[in-house]
């Protein structure tokens, strides 16, 4: 895939990583909007919120756990 996310999962692009699990990976916004601002991003490519809702409700949970 094309997308920014999948790169930064692939190491292609640099990110401050906060935290990672073998599905999910946490790191710091390289435009934060305020003082703490952290992107999660499931590692699997994902088109849109509606899909993650509706097939991936673990992955999608564990994303809320972290």
């Amino acid at each position: 895939m094309d997308c920014v996310f999948c790169k930064i999962v692939k190491r292609e692009i640099p990110a401050s990583i906060e935290k990672e699990t073998p599905n999910v990976i946490a790191f710091k916004s390289i435009n934060p909007a305020s003082s703490v601002h952290v992107l999660l991003t499931p590692k699997k490519h994902i088109e849109n919120f509606m899909v993650l809702k509706s097939k991936y409700k673990d992955l999608l949970f564990e994303m809320r756990k972290n």
